[in-house]
């Protein structure tokens, strides 16, 4: 089954776990950005989804409040989904490909 029995996979289960926990730690300080209206709106988020820049080009700054509400939203899901991205090619390094979810903690300690 496992080479080394019940000790063995417990070992391999931490060196997993570590592994994530650093992967974690990495995924924090990236930073990706998503663009909308053809690069006119740009948002920067962090690994934590937290928004570090906002680039709203002077053109869109006027009398369409409706329309650069909406590319603000856009650009932020765009980045959102940059960081989803991110962290599940990281994560599935570790995890063999199976979709944990956001969030998991493996029950061993290390």
């Amino acid at each position: 089954m496992f080479e080394g029995g019940l000790e063995g996979l417990m070992k391999k289960a931490q060196e997993i776990q570590s592994g994530m926990v650093k992967a974690q730690e990495d995924l924090v300080k990236i930073e990706e950005t998503g663009e909308s209206g053809g690069g006119m709106v740009k948002v920067t988020l962090n690994g934590k989804y937290e928004a570090r820049k906002v680039e709203i080009d002077d053109s869109l700054i006027g009398d369409d409040k409706d329309m650069l509400e909406d590319l603000v939203a856009s650009a932020i899901t765009a980045a959102t989904h940059k960081i989803e991205k991110a962290t599940k090619e990281k994560m599935s390094a570790f995890t063999g490909g199976i979709d944990l979810p956001p969030g998991f903690k493996m029950p061993f300690g290390g």
